[in-house]
């Protein structure tokens, strides 16, 4: 299988090779980190040669589903060509790593749990909250369920067919299994007004009385170590976003071999994803070292590694380097293909918003928190 593409040249014979839409060829990923399997990731097979990046909801679901048909589901193990699979799709396209990223999520949880998923259903995992609104279950001994209550942030909703959505059951969260298309469920797409990523609605969603499946006892959802390296595909995501826009600066850069200043920017965004990409192939690494332990504890695996620590770290790091790269390569390229070449502009207005998942100052505050509370670094 030839492998993930990230530093080849353009081919000026491709028309697409400038606009930072051009798939992949040979090359490889560059840190040593990075598995075997990791290396032999390849998405060309994924994504139609000719995909474009205002594709509608059905067709970044179709990809979603053609996918986890080949994709490992992340797990200890399978880390390493999991986030490179999902790094890869965002270096195509943003929304259409938004769009598979949950539905192989989502396929992964029911794995764990051991429930099967439907067949060619598609999935999302609303698991947010907000002040002022919540979901609460009433749940029987045969493990089923009734839903009421609002969830705020349910991307997709009315294109999937399913979402898992936590909900409370007295005080605890508890995840849940949901058919998205029977009666009780109101979609609020209309809510959704962002530039970026409009075709990715996230608005909330209803609940009235709405029948559900457990998956898992309460608590078991957000205390599993899963929990923390899904958070970790995440920013895997934001990367790829990120080597998109470095090819469209590498490639103006190459139009202007005489121009030092691209080259010094270009040269700081290789330093920039370079960092980021050793980050997230060392947690894949040290995520696949943990194949055949079992939880010690809220969050931890046995040999007491705390993931949700670990994986905000990481979080933290790749949107540094995502936020310096984007802002680097807007102020470099300047107005013209943020007006004209609507995949770049798409792209940057994509990620802009995509990284928001990370909660910056708030989420560095819970770093700090921890190490006062219980350590959890070397110095």
């Amino acid at each position: 299988m030839r492998r993930l593409w990230i530093a080849d040249q353009p081919d000026d014979a491709d028309p697409d090779a400038h606009s930072g839409n051009r798939p992949y060829r040979d090359g490889v990923l560059h840190s040593s980190a990075w598995s075997a399997a990791a290396r032999d990731v390849d998405v060309r097979d994924l994504v139609p040669p000719a995909w474009r990046h205002d594709a509608p909801p059905a067709e970044r679901l179709a990809v979603a589903q053609a996918v986890a048909a080949t994709a490992p589901l992340l797990a200890a193990g399978t880390a390493g060509p999991a986030f490179a699979t999902l790094a890869g799709l965002a270096a195509v396209d943003v929304a259409l790593a938004r769009t598979v990223e949950p539905h192989l999520d989502a396929l992964g949880i029911l794995a764990q749990a051991g429930i099967d998923a439907p067949e060619g259903s598609s999935w999302g995992v609303f698991a947010a909250e907000a002040p002022g609104v919540r979901v609460t279950a009433e749940v029987t001994d045969d493990g089923l369920a009734v839903l009421s209550g609002t969830k705020p942030w349910c991307s997709l909703a009315s294109s999937l067919s399913h979402a898992l959505v936590t909900a409370h059951v007295g005080e605890e969260r508890q995840l849940f299994a949901v058919d998205l298309r029977q009666h009780g469920v109101r979609v609020h797409d209309e809510a959704w007004v962002a530039r970026g990523m409009p075709d990715v609605p996230s608005g909330p969603v209803d609940l009235d009385a709405v029948r559900a499946t457990s998956v898992g006892a309460p608590g078991w959802y957000l205390t599993r170590p899963g929990f923390a390296w899904g958070g970790i595909g995440v920013a895997a995501c934001w990367w790829g976003g990120a080597v998109g826009l470095a090819r469209v600066l590498r490639s103006l850069a190459a139009s202007r071999p005489g121009s030092e200043l691209l080259q010094a920017a270009l040269g700081a965004t290789v330093a920039d994803l370079a960092d980021a990409e050793d980050t997230l192939a060392d947690a894949a690494a040290r995520i696949d070292a943990a194949a055949g332990t079992r939880s010690g504890g809220v969050g931890t695996d046995e040999v007491g590694t705390d993931w949700s620590f670990e994986a905000q770290v990481v979080r933290s790091r790749v949107r540094r380097a995502v936020d310096a790269v984007r802002q680097r390569v807007v102020a470099t390229i300047g107005p013209a293909p943020l007006t004209a070449d609507p995949a770049i502009a798409a792209r940057v207005a994509d990620l802009e918003l995509y990284v928001l998942q990370d909660h910056g100052a708030r989420d560095l505050a819970r770093v700090g928190r921890a190490v006062l509370d219980r350590g959890g670094v070397a110095w």
